[in-house]
């Protein structure tokens, strides 16, 4: 369930209803103030609400309270085992402070940390990992993992509430995937503050990205979770922010720039597909509007499979075909496919509406029909679909009962190939 009570980090709202916020951490030492800086404007540059940076030493703080000053997002300073360093950071003036109640040095060290971001206003995370977990817990971890972890977490909460404090968050962590969707799953009918969502040290651009987008994807779609990192053994922090922000629009939780869309290509693909999407991919890096732009590989399938994006192409061998929410534009020569695409993208951002020549658009159809007619005897997934659905609408026009709204059915996540991984072998086209 979502959180009920919701917490201000440097002005951006953490749960009662808030859109979930994206963060990410840098990988600098914080003390390099140039480095740390311009880490935290690519995080920013890529749509990431918060940041938080590693403070273990006591000239990480003194660069602290620049980098809070300049920093164009909140910034939460992490604090491990020392706690006079999240005393020191809080008049540093960090917007948050993370403490572990694993490693923090017990209740006496938490109260002082706490009655100091009380008097200052500074909210608090309540960070709870499972390589951390507090000793008295270790027993039942090896036992019963996440009840340890959700224990670990309740114990801490039941020590802010008998401080008198409430401006909190919680996570509680784990690099098992399973483990960490239970506990957060229990962890959220247990509690009413803000959850802070992660698989820890999930790994690689690639494993930690499916990783944290199979656990954090699953909790979102519960509707658990107010904020998000996801964590990946990169040093460019930015790229967990692009994949946080490619969770949170596939579940249509927040809306930041385009989406592509792409097949995934068969034995119909008839021009060079890799290529015009890894471009389309690129060009579309420059546009902030939340457009929806569809590549289909084959003319077969039509324009039926991405009939609700903004804007899209389909090829065949020659040529193609730019059509707009299900509708051809024009058709083109395949060579100039994605400088004509773009160039009615931006006609129509410019205009705010999609202009329609319809003289062209009825030579598109045209081609698109002949297309499908050449095509007729393959039976692909949305011929049989389509075959299903008017014999069932036959059926039910026979019988008086209603009619099934039919559905858009789901949106492909795009895969880009590099040229050693995408061979040309047995394909109908030979790359340029």
């Amino acid at each position: 369930m979502a959180s009920k009570r919701q917490i201000d980090v440097g002005g951006v709202k953490i749960g009662g209803g808030a859109p979930v916020a994206v963060q990410s951490m840098t990988k600098t030492e914080t003390a390099d103030y140039d480095a740390t800086m311009r880490q935290i404007r690519a995080i920013a540059d890529e749509g990431g609400d918060i940041v938080r940076c590693a403070v273990p030493r006591d000239k990480d703080v003194e660069a602290l309270r620049r980098i809070v000053r300049e920093s164009p997002i909140p910034v939460i300073a992490d604090i491990h085992f020392n706690h006079t360093l999240a005393l020191k950071a809080i008049d540093a003036g960090a917007h948050c402070i993370r403490i572990n109640p694993g490693n923090i040095g017990g209740h006496e060290k938490t109260r002082e940390v706490v009655d100091k971001a009380r008097a200052a206003s500074v909210p608090i995370r309540v960070g709870v990992n499972s390589g951390s977990l507090p000793k008295h817990l270790h027993e039942l971890e090896r036992s019963d993992p996440v009840e340890a972890l959700v224990t670990a977490a309740v114990e801490y909460v039941d020590l802010m509430e008998s401080l008198d404090f409430g401006d909190f968050k919680v996570s509680i962590k784990s690099t098992n995937v399973p483990n960490t969707i239970a506990a957060n799953r229990l962890l959220s009918q247990r509690i009413e503050y803000p959850l802070h969502l992660g698989i820890t040290e999930a790994g690689t651009k690639w494993s930690g990205s499916l990783k944290s987008a199979v656990g954090l994807g699953t909790l979102l779609a519960d509707g658990i979770g107010d904020t998000i990192r996801i964590s990946l053994s990169t040093f460019h922090a930015e790229e967990e922010v692009k994949v946080a922000w490619e969770v949170l629009k596939a579940l249509k939780l927040r809306e930041r720039g385009p989406v592509l869309i792409a097949c995934p290509t068969c034995g119909r693909l008839q021009f060079d597909m890799d290529t015009v999407v890894a471009e389309i991919e690129e060009r579309l890096r420059r546009y902030s509007e939340p457009i929806e732009v569809a590549v289909l590989g084959c003319a077969v399938n039509g324009i039926g499979e991405a009939s609700h994006a903004d804007f899209g192409i389909t090829g065949a061998k020659n040529e193609g075909l730019i059509f707009a929410h299900g509708e051809p534009l024009r058709k083109v020569p395949q060579d100039r496919l994605v400088d004509e695409l773009f160039a009615e993208i931006d006609k129509s951002l410019s205009m705010g509406r999609v202009i329609v020549d319809e003289s062209k658009a009825a030579e598109g159809a045209e081609w698109l029909s002949k297309i499908e007619e050449e095509n007729a005897g393959e039976l692909t997934p949305e011929r049989i679909a389509a075959m299903e659905a008017a014999a069932a609408a036959e059926e039910a026009g026979a019988d008086g009962t209603a009619l099934p709204m039919a559905g858009n059915g789901g949106t492909t996540r795009r895969v880009v190939l590099d040229e050693d991984q995408s061979p040309t072998a047995g394909r109908r086209f030979t790359r340029a």
